[in-house]
């Protein structure tokens, strides 16, 4: 291996009108070394790793790559300089397959045979351990699997240097697990790595070294081993931040939602629900855990009115008028003005409830413009609720009036997050509402999503990281496979229970006790 610097970055900076958004960063990246790169939504990581593969051009500043000073104007210029970037939405064409998908667009004079470059991707799969069949056509891929091709693609046009945006967003723990066995494969390789992630256990467990942005400057590169997650929270944010999550009892233990014996099918036949009953109540969280396509999305989808059911009873308890109210029978908008919301993070967060086109104020205005009694709208109301979630939640804007398309991800989910919980629900169903988020402001989401429990607001919330529906949720609902394994008390459950869950069906737990009992 190597000594010395793979990369190396001096007095970055890159400004975008009045907003800076990198200001005199210096940074260096080892060869053979896994870089984390640390910052609040915001701070300007993802436009620094933009400039490093040709996608954004720096205002000033140097780029060196293997000692030699380079200009990247374009991703072609980094890929000749053997730099790649696996970005968190991917650009893959869905009717090819993971091989055809991988060569695309590479001109090497060579003559074109599909047979020799899925040889070549065999190779690569062997080297590294990725687990990925070459013929296979995207659209039948799980996440992780398009991930692996987006990975793939950069190794095989070369790439010593690869950069991952958010690698973890959407994986579950066990994908998680093999992707970072995968790097650090190519990291003894002599790879060298950038990622950039916000959970900083992964961080802990992954990196050599850690780069901290804050506002669009670099504040310190540590070594991982010589730190802690406290320390770097602090460096991220600029102040001591609570790493904990304050859980109260449950208020009150009204039922506001029972689903009945739901059932879900695809439009080509496949089971999505099989068999769904549970009970939410008012003044708890009730967390629901399982493995990505495990039916988390389509039972939110039902009950708010967007997934058609092919049998099963979705009953509110209305607690203005005491009725219990039929779901099924009502369309999505009837559904919202019961006071049941569905804020869903979806992979793509401007797929789903914003528009990109739309400033911040716009966007709250999409709920409540159906019921402008005149011709003019009143944007007063939306503009004040804009600027109470930009503070509340230090969404990173220039003003309320920035089209959302300009934000970075984290604080798109921001503004989706903060507009439901303050349209004051009486259900609030959260999915993955802190995906991509920092630390800081995804312990803000927990204190709001508290804060609804103790005002006696029935919260479903779906999330990824196991821990944290462990301290947050007073119940945890485990979906594998479209069916229920069981309902656990989360004060009392252990982060191995709910593992098991997430890959067996109900009773399958009792059975590994029995056979344990019985070896005794």
């Amino acid at each position: 291996m190597k000594d010395g610097l793979a990369l190396q970055l001096k007095g970055i900076t890159k400004r975008f009108g009045p907003v800076v958004a990198n200001n005199n960063v210096d940074m260096e990246l080892r060869y053979g070394e896994i870089l984390a790169v640390l910052g609040e939504n915001g701070s300007g990581k993802t436009t620094l790793m933009n400039m490093i593969s040709g996608i954004y051009y720096p205002d000033e500043g140097q780029i060196f790559v293997n000692g030699e000073e380079v200009e990247i104007r374009s991703p072609k210029d980094a890929f000749d300089h053997k730099i790649g970037m696996i970005h968190q939405h991917f650009k893959l064409v869905d009717l090819f397959t993971a091989t055809e998908n991988i060569i695309l667009g590479i001109d090497d004079g060579k003559k074109y045979s599909l047979a020799d470059a899925e040889k070549n991707v065999r190779d690569i799969t062997e080297r590294y351990g990725f687990e990925i069949d070459p013929k296979k056509k995207i659209y039948n891929m799980a996440v992780s699997e398009k991930q692996t091709v987006e990975i793939l693609k950069v190794l095989y046009r070369g790439a010593d240097i690869l950069i991952l945006d958010e690698p973890t967003a959407v994986l579950t723990p066990q994908e998680t697990d093999k992707l970072f066995a995968v790097l650090r494969r190519m990291r003894e390789d002599g790879k060298s790595i950038i990622i950039i992630t916000h959970k900083l256990h992964e961080v802990m467990s992954i990196s050599d070294r850690v780069a901290v942005l804050r506002r669009g400057e670099h504040i310190a590169t540590v070594e991982t081993a010589s730190t802690t997650e406290a320390a770097l929270t602090e460096m991220m944010v600029g102040k001591k931040v609570s790493l904990n999550i304050d859980r109260s009892e449950p208020f009150g233990s009204e039922e506001r939602l029972e689903v009945r014996g739901v059932n879900c099918v695809s439009a080509d036949g496949v089971k999505l629900l099989d068999d769904i009953s549970f009970t939410a109540r008012g003044g708890e969280i009730l967390g629901i855990a399982g493995i990505a396509g495990s039916g988390q999305r389509e039972l939110l989808e039902a009950i708010a009115g967007l997934q058609p059911l092919e049998s099963g009873e979705i009953l509110y308890h209305n607690p203005q008028n005491e009725q219990i109210e039929d779901l099924r029978n009502k369309t999505p908008q009837q559904i919202r003005d019961l006071g049941v919301r569905l804020s869903f993070v979806p992979e793509d967060r401007l797929g789903m409830g914003l528009v990109g086109n739309m400033d911040i104020i716009d966007n709250m205005m999409l709920r409540s413009y159906r019921r402008g009694a005149g011709v003019f709208v009143d944007r007063k109301k939306p503009r004040d609720l804009a600027e109470t979630i930009i503070n509340d939640l230090q969404v990173s804007t220039p003003s309320a009036s920035t089209p959302v398309r300009r934000l970075s991800g984290g604080n798109v989910q921001k503004v989706l997050v903060g507009r439901e919980i303050a349209s004051s629900p009486t259900v609030l169903m959260a999915a993955y509402p802190v995906r991509g988020l920092d630390i800081n402001s995804s312990f803000t989401i927990y204190r709001l999503l508290n804060d609804q429990k103790r005002n006696g607001v029935a919260v479903v919330f779906v999330g990824e990281d196991l821990d944290v529906l462990l301290e947050l949720c007073d119940r945890i609902l485990v979906l594998c496979g479209g069916k229920i394994s069981d309902i656990v008390d989360g004060r009392k459950a252990t982060k191995e229970q709910l593992g098991l869950l997430m890959t067996k069906v109900r009773g399958a737990e009792a059975d590994t006790e029995k056979e344990v009992t019985t070896e005794a």
